[in-house]
Formats: C-alpha cells, sequence, structure tokens
C-alpha cells in the first residue's frame, strides 16, 4: 500500500512540479578520435541527427571538441579541446552544417516548456529514458 501511494506521489510530482536543471547546457561531446575513424571509414554516429532542447530549461547547446582536428559547427570552427556554447531563445527548427555529424548536418529543435500536467510528465519520463540508455 506505501509502495502504491509513494509511486502516485511521484507521478503527481512529475506532472506538476516546475521543471528546473542544475545548468541550461545541453553537452555533447566530440570524441578523440573521431576524424582518425571516420578516415578509416568507419561511418560512426557520434552524434545525433537531431537534437532536442527546451525553451527555459536546456536550451543551452554545448559542443566539446576533444577530437585532434578541428570541427565545423555551422559557421563556426571549433578546434580541438573548445566548447562552444550556442543558446536558443526562441522555439525553433535549426539546421547546421557539422563536420562532426556522419551527414555533415545536424537539425536542433527547440521546443516550449511542457504545460503543466501529462505534458510535463510525459518531458521528465522521455528525458530519464534517455537518461537510462546513454549510460
Amino acid at each position: 500500500m506505501l509502495g502504491v501511494g509513494a509511486l502516485c506521489a511521484l507521478v503527481a510530482w512529475a506532472a506538476l512540479a516546475p521543471i528546473t536543471l542544475p545548468s541550461r547546457d545541453e553537452l555533447f561531446e566530440i570524441p578523440a578520435g573521431t576524424f582518425a575513424r571516420r578516415m578509416a571509414g568507419d561511418k560512426v554516429d557520434i552524434l545525433p541527427a537531431e537534437i532536442h532542447l527546451t525553451q527555459g530549461a536546456n536550451d543551452v547547446l554545448l559542443l566539446r571538441n576533444l577530437d585532434k582536428v578541428p570541427q565545423i559547427f555551422g559557421p563556426v570552427l571549433i578546434m580541438p579541446g573548445q566548447s562552444f556554447r550556442l543558446p536558443f531563445e526562441t522555439v525553433s527548427v535549426n539546421e547546421f552544417a557539422c563536420t562532426a555529424h556522419a551527414s555533415g548536418q545536424m537539425r536542433v529543435i527547440v521546443n516550449a516548456m511542457p504545460a503543466v500536467g501529462w505534458p510535463r510528465l510525459r518531458w521528465r519520463a522521455a528525458r530519464a529514458w534517455k537518461r537510462m540508455q546513454s549510460t
């Protein structure tokens, strides 16, 4: 009985509580050796083709280049060891050229903050699922 009550309380919190994250940065790293793997014929996908950000929660794209060669993201050259932060202020769909991506393109979709209730619950569940898959 206590387990059902605790589960209901958790679901209610996830649906109603404001979304606050420790940082608005959404980090993506270009691992060392990416260029070498590509030159060897490995079409490794190191970055997703589509990145979803949420306005007001995690609306700053942070790219970190850990590779030994420069990478291009949109009009920006990211040197080895450098990071690039790109804040998004509006709900939007953005296309960028990206040499770190196998297709050479990346789409960044900035969604509105999910409303209280089911949308917020789905947002939290999707974010938790994504984190579980990446670990």
